[in-house]
């Protein structure tokens, strides 16, 4: 995932997509431990896809309340 195809979604789909990831990273952590990971890159993939949606969704948040004290 790219942070430009993160920065065009609105703040609901950041939110949705917030919610898949972790489930995503919880299924990929019970995985590792009952020992059926295959892909063990995804988990990595996956924890700094959560870190960019949650920065790109601070940035919009602080935005809209910025334009709200003007």
């Amino acid at each position: 995932m790219k942070a430009e195809d993160v920065r065009a979604k609105s703040a609901d789909q950041l939110k949705d997509e917030l919610t898949d990831l972790r489930k995503e990273s919880f299924n990929l952590r019970f995985q590792k431990v009952t020992g059926q990971l295959e892909n063990t890159v995804r988990v990595r993939e996956v924890r700094r896809d959560i870190a960019r949606v949650k920065t790109i969704l601070g940035e919009k948040l602080r935005q809209t309340e910025d334009q709200t004290e003007e």
